[in-house]
């Protein structure tokens, strides 16, 4: 049921075969990774066509629903992807990462490793001097590998690093977490003098851009902490993580009100980085086989579901959520039948026409927003059926990761088909996240006032305001506004809560806090050294 993109790492020489022993190392010339096999660079050829070749590498990761967004997901209390009879079985992929059980030769683990290790090197040959970079071009460069060390750092606590001039008989070396901090800094740092300042709601924010920067420093300053070991947040640090916001806002970037209409094609004011990654695989992953349009006849597959403690965070009935059941904006609904082509489904301000069969209705709009729990609906109106002589109601609870029917699982979806079924523009960093971590800064000593910014938020998501706010508050409202955002595990992690037990998953190991180094890299570097508990 997996629908993967694989990349070879361009660092150790014994992991440039995902899937094959440390035997076959024969390559192919017109393999990207054979411009630095013999160790003599002498500059990127043309580096605005490597450039836009890294950015499309990132797209296809980001689009993926396994690998990075699995590692960032699935290992947390937002999702889960439960065995129905033989689908999404994959000897055991996703239920481990749900119960924290992975091992080094986890796939997800390994590959991820892999892809991020890849634009790493390849935008540090971009940045060397013998490449004559433009100093836009470097700092795009600068920001694109800050973007992946960051993901290095975050999900394996160490990074490998190899230089231009290095061949692969050369092992790596290796910095430490706090040394990788301190290298991020640097090329966000520097990256932010040259790079373009891009005006929210044009298609330059598809590139990195001055407010990408600052969004990646503020992210940075937050988890500084955690990163560097100290153990709590410090109120000068905190500091830095509100200019940086603010920063963001003095462009021009700001709340939008229209929750899902936020994730469609349409550009706002709220997304700081989009790509036109497909968001196909983190819209179909979820939804069942018998919830289709014409352009995907086949249906979703069935896999990805959240937790009945998720949905339970969200105002509104606990069993129902059909729209009119006092349910929070953020916490969607389900539609009873589907709608004529013309209406504004998604509240982007667009009239919607997508209608490849002509019949008059929108395709995909009998198909809810955020949260679909009971009874699903046809475009007519008529109750959807799963198993034969079954109605197709999505339950909260399941009996287990195994053992599962076809309608056990509330389901999430975000991305949704009435913009089209494989539509490509994928949010990165949004304004809405970037507030938050000023709300979360002003609780930590950096100032202001953490209660009124998230109220300020909840209000333009028509939820109610609280009297005030506590860190556990704060983590919760960060679920509501960012699920299925690839942050869960990062904000989890830095309120103490990733290792605590939810929903078919015992308390875990704080060892569990990073991800194995995969056991294919530790055999060919070895400065690398495995993180402890694997």
């Amino acid at each position: 049921m997996m629908k993967n993109r694989k990349y070879f790492t361009l660092i150790p020489a014994c992991a440039l075969l995902v899937f094959s022993a440390c035997t076959d190392l024969e390559i192919e010339e017109t393999d990207s990774i054979i411009v630095n096999q013999t160790g003599e660079f002498t500059g990127v050829g043309d580096v605005d066509a490597t450039l836009s070749g890294i950015y499309d590498a990132v797209r296809g990761q980001l689009e993926n629903q396994a690998n990075l967004y699995a590692l960032n997901e699935v290992s947390t209390d937002e999702f889960l992807v439960p065995t129905r009879g033989t689908d999404w079985g994959d000897n055991g992929v996703w239920r481990t990462l749900h119960q924290h059980s992975w091992s080094p030769i986890h796939q997800h683990v390994r590959d991820t490793w892999n892809e991020q290790n890849s634009i790493i090197f390849r935008t540090t040959e971009i940045i060397d001097d013998r490449s004559n970079a433009t100093p836009q071009q470097e700092a795009e460069a600068r920001f694109l590998r800050a973007f992946a060390t960051f993901w290095v750092m975050d999900l394996y606590g160490q990074v490998p690093f190899r230089g231009p001039d290095e061949g692969i008989e050369v092992d790596p070396i290796v910095m430490s977490r706090a040394e990788a901090f301190d290298f991020i800094m640097e090329d966000l740092n520097t990256a932010a003098s040259n790079i373009a300042t891009a005006s929210p709601e044009t298609e330059a924010t598809n590139r990195a851009t001055k407010a990408a920067v600052h969004f990646m420093l503020a992210k940075m300053y937050l988890n500084k902490h955690v990163y560097t070991g100290t153990g709590s947040p410090d109120a000068g640090d905190m500091q830095q993580v509100i200019s940086n916001v603010d920063a963001i806002s003095a462009m021009g970037f700001g709340l939008e009100e229209g929750y899902f209409g936020i994730f469609s094609p349409k550009l706002d004011s709220e997304t700081i980085w989009y790509t036109t990654s497909g968001v196909g695989n983190i819209m179909w992953h979820t939804l069942h086989y018998n919830q289709n349009t014409p352009a995907n006849g086949g249906g979703g597959w069935n896999g990805f579901t959240t937790l009945a403690e998720f949905y339970d965070l969200f105002e509104g009935d606990p069993n129902s959520n059909f729209m009119g059941d006092g349910q929070e904006e953020r916490r969607g609904y389900v539609p009873t039948e589907g709608s004529p082509v013309g209406v504004d489904f998604d509240g982007d301000g667009v009239a919607d026409e997508i209608d490849e069969d002509g019949d008059g209705m929108l395709d995909g709009s009998q198909i809810g927003f955020g949260m679909l729990v009971g009874q699903q609906y046809g475009i007519d109106g008529s109750k959807l059926q799963a198993e034969a002589g079954k109605d197709l109601s999505f339950t909260k609870e399941l009996p287990g990761l195994l053992g599962n029917g076809q309608s056990t699982g509330v389901r999430v979806i975000k991305y949704h088909p009435t913009n089209g079924s494989f539509a490509g523009h994928k949010i990165v960093f949004r304004y809405a996240d970037a507030h938050l971590m000023k709300a979360e800064a002003a609780l930590n000593g950096g100032g202001g006032d953490a209660t009124e910014l998230v109220n300020e938020l909840r209000t333009i998501r028509k939820a109610s305001p609280l009297s005030s706010v506590t860190s556990e508050d704060l983590i919760d409202e960060r679920g509501r506004e960012l699920y299925s955002e690839m942050w869960r595990r990062n904000d989890l992690i830095r309120f103490g809560k990733f290792t605590e037990a939810w929903g078919y998953k015992d308390a875990s190991e704080d060892y569990r806090t990073l991800y194995p180094i995969p056991a294919s890299a530790i055999i060919s570097n070895p400065n690398l050294t495995q993180n402890e508990g694997y």
